[in-house]
């Protein structure tokens, strides 16, 4: 009988996990600055930010504790987008989705006082073309200022904007429940 907590501050996080019927707390304590230092290859990012996020958990944990933490990116041509800084980086990022695939992938690490497993699932994304308009009204509207690449899968733009997907939906909105409960259970 192991206590789950979820180090996350993600709503998408806390839902996608209570929908595995999994008994947890969430405690969002973290001394971890997301700063990485330059050449990091684009997929390992979001497994280092994920562990740096178990390691910075702003305490010890107990014997009969597993946290998890997670990161998600987007990566289109080689480069991350992360959550945007602003309305205009919004924009940026939505404009270089427009038309084109890209991928999204997420980190999870499990820890224990003992051990700890990190892996990443990721997928594909195909958006159509998305004009200005569509771009501006999504923005706007939806401040998709918290989420990786600007924008939620499971929000308006998904719906008009993305013609297909391969690999798991969950994923792209920030956490691979199919993948979590597996891992969580050769874990424990």
């Amino acid at each position: 009988m192991k206590r789950i907590i979820l180090g996350s501050n993600s709503p998408r996080r806390r839902e996608l996990l209570a929908g595995l019927d999994i008994d947890f707390t969430v405690d969002t304590g973290n001394t971890f600055e997301e700063v990485l230092e330059p050449g990091v290859e684009a997929h390992e990012v979001p497994r280092r930010l994920s562990a740096g996020k178990s390691h910075g958990f702003h305490r010890a944990l107990e014997e009969d504790e597993v946290l998890i933490t997670s990161d998600t990116v987007v990566i289109v041509d080689r480069e991350v987008l992360g959550k945007p800084h602003s309305r205009e980086d919004a924009v940026r990022m939505l404009q270089m989705l427009s038309d084109r695939a890209h991928e999204v992938v997420t980190a999870v690490t499990i820890r224990d006082c003992s051990r700890e497993e990190t892996f990443s699932v990721s997928t594909k994304v195909h958006f159509v073309e998305l004009s200005q308009a569509v771009i501006d009204h999504y923005v706007d509207k939806y401040r998709p200022f918290d989420k990786a690449g600007a924008y939620g899968i499971q929000e308006w733009i998904g719906y008009v904007g993305i013609s297909s997907i391969e690999g798991s939906f969950y994923n792209v909105m920030g956490f691979p429940v199919h993948r979590v409960w597996h891992e969580l259970q050769r874990f424990l």
